[in-house]
């Protein structure tokens, strides 16, 4: 039996790479090398072979020693002891003729997170951070950002951090840009540490790397520069004016980072002419995004949100720009419809408005519905542009199609409620289309249309008949309400014709309905009618102030945080990062006490901790506790 097992395992892939892995023959051993990679990275167990991997790190194949290397980081953490084992080679490595080897090794060094490692780096570190190539400077200069992470003080007490901050003058722009990366990586790991502080004589250094900086370098360059308060208003200018040139470039990471600057510096900059000339330059830059692919189109509009909350009228011309194409993808053109709405000035209302009744008669039910809702919005935007609304609505309800027919209604309200007493004529067609509604909300909004403008409708009374006829049969609240206001609206302007439909109604509502709430208004609109009429009156048809829409913009507060973070996460999700950004001892951005998140401290009662927890949900006046909503949490 256990020969039997013996020979299962020998049969095994493992034992072949195993075999492989100690060949005599050079070609094998590189391929077994390859192999053992490519288990790894679908996900396999290859731990087992790692002593026989370091044998194979002996050898001046790049590629081979590339990818032992890539094994050592992904396996140092389980194998701590073994990694040790390859300390000697990595410290020949870094001293080796060949700048890519040498580089090669100081990085995977930094990689592999492991304490013990640390004393073996340190002085290989030192040599790379002065080594004559750039290519290796700019390596460990990210390196020491990972010492930093693994021991602060290391890397504190062997001048490391001294070395990074003089890379800032260094003559390769590579190893800038590089130098900017970790030292503000350091600043965001520690930020009592104090690290880096931009000072304005190294501005004018990075200003000038910026423009030789590949595009990654040019995000952390700039990236700085927006954190950076200039001294005074001629340094912001002279920023600003530097930095204009990148919003040319191809790349739209690098465009939006230049814009977030530019938002960022104009506090600093008080000449209306030069905000002017800054305003015109960035509007190429954010339409040739819309141009890339769809992913990009998707980032891009969502800044660009973000943006004309703080400039509304930056992009007023570009409005045939946002127009929705036959192929765009829907998360595209929902975005699109919001913006055409935000841009969209008196002059262009009819344009937008025919373009907008085209979205309308389209086959997704979903974007159908944001069409008619962004005409309902632009008709309350502006009233010039009020009665070709209803007049497009009116087309569409023409159409006959259930949908459309009730976000119509949903519409007309809302402008309805805007401008009392206006658009009234608009109230005999709707009532054409009655059998066209089912939906709850379209159903309220049409009662309340009905109740509201009674003496339009020819046919009020059997048509109000009919909905309290049908009144248990509703399962909607909102729609048992409306039919009693309605109800009640009638017998109020028409008392004769009206009274035996608000007593049904009324009685149905009293003796039949489960509902309290709809009860109680039931019954409060009964005991005034019964006890003054004239106050009733006076109640039901009070003057009401025009009915104002829920505004689409951000906080003030949360404006000015995510224009801080254009081009981030956080600006696409509309989120400030601190809510789904941690680092291992922080969640939803709440930094943990010592102890630990959920932990219960000596002396503290079970329901302190819980109570705690309810206190910590709120943070900067916004709900983190993300109730009744997945959670999205990056961790770093």
């Amino acid at each position: 039996m256990k020969a039997k097992v013996l020979a299962a395992l020998r049969k095994g892939e493992n034992y072949e790479l195993k075999t492989e892995l100690n060949s005599e023959y050079r070609e094998r051993r590189k391929e077994a090398v390859r192999r053992v990679i490519a288990n790894m990275t679908v996900g396999k167990d290859v731990s087992g072979l790692f002593t026989d991997v370091l044998k194979n790190m002996h050898t001046d194949d790049l590629e081979i020693k590339k990818l032992i290397y890539l094994y050592l980081i992904n396996y140092a953490k389980t194998q701590p002891d073994l990694v040790i084992l390859a300390i000697n080679t990595f410290v020949k490595d870094a001293e080796d003729s060949n700048p890519l080897i040498r580089a090669l090794a100081i990085r995977t060094m930094g990689c592999l997170h492991v304490q013990e490692v640390l004393d073996y780096l340190c002085d290989p570190l030192n040599k790379c951070l002065k080594d004559s190539n750039p290519y290796v400077r700019k390596t460990a200069v990210m390196c020491v950002a990972k010492v930093f992470d693994l021991n602060a003080n290391i890397a504190e007490d062997n001048g490391f951090i001294d070395a990074v901050r003089a890379a800032l003058s260094d003559s390769n722009t590579m190893v800038v840009s590089n130098a900017v990366s970790a030292l503000a990586e350091m600043n965001e790991m520690a930020p009592k540490h104090n690290v880096w502080r931009l000072e304005s004589q190294s501005v004018s250094k990075l200003l000038t790397a910026v423009n030789e900086c590949v595009e990654w370098g040019q995000i952390a360059i700039l990236e700085a520069l927006a954190d950076y308060t200039p001294k005074d208003e001629k340094e912001a200018e002279n920023v600003c004016e530097r930095v204009l040139p990148r919003l040319q470039h191809a790349n739209g990471s690098v465009v939006l980072t230049t814009v977030r600057l530019l938002l960022k510096y104009e506090s600093f900059v008080r000449r209306a002419d030069l905000l002017t000339r800054f305003s015109k330059k960035m509007v190429p830059p954010l339409v040739t995004l819309l141009s890339s692919e769809s992913e990009i189109q998707y980032v891009a509009l969502r800044n660009i949100n973000i943006i004309l909350q703080r400039h509304p009228k930056l992009l007023s011309k570009e409005i045939r720009v946002f127009f929705c194409r036959y192929n765009d993808p829907i998360y595209v053109k929902y975005e699109k419809l919001d913006i055409l709405v935000r841009i969209c000035s008196e002059r262009n209302t009819e344009t937008l408005l025919n373009e907008l009744k085209e979205y309308a008669k389209e086959v997704d039910v979903d974007f159908v519905h944001r069409a008619i809702v962004a005409i309902g919005r632009l008709a309350i935007r502006y009233e010039s542009a009020a009665k070709k609304s209803i007049s497009a609505l009116t087309e569409l309800v023409e159409t006959k199609v259930e949908h459309i027919v009730q976000d119509v209604v949903v519409a007309v309200a809302e402008i309805l409620r805007h401008y009392p007493g206006k658009f009234e004529d608009v109230v005999p067609t709707l009532c054409e289309y009655i059998d066209y509604v089912s939906d709850p909300q379209a159903k309220g909004s049409l009662i309340w249309i009905l109740g509201e403008y009674s003496e339009q409708v020819k046919n009020i009374n059997n048509i109000l008949t009919s909905f309290v006829d049908s009144f248990m049969e509703e399962e909607d609240a909102s729609v048992h309400l409306a039919i009693i206001n309605a109800a009640v609206k009638f017998f109020v302007k028409q008392p004769q014709k009206g009274q035996a439909l608000v007593l049904k109604a009324l009685k149905t509502a009293t003796e039949k309905c489960a509902n309290p709430d709809v009860r109680d208004r039931a019954y409060i609109y009964w005991r005034l009618m019964s006890a003054d009429p004239n106050a009733a009156r006076a109640v039901v048809l009070a003057h009401k102030p025009p009915v104002e829409p829920e505004s689409a913009d951000l906080s003030p507060a949360l404006l000015r945080e995510l224009v801080s973070d254009l081009g981030c996460v956080s600006s696409v999700l509309q989120i400030p990062q601190r809510l789904f950004v941690y680092k291992n001892t922080e969640k939803a951005g709440v930094p943990l006490e010592s102890g630990g998140m959920g932990q219960v401290q000596p002396g503290d009662s079970e329901d302190g901790a819980s109570s705690a927890a309810g206190d910590g949900s709120m943070i900067g006046g916004i709900d983190a506790s993300n109730e009744g909503e997945p959670e999205l949490l990056i961790s770093f």
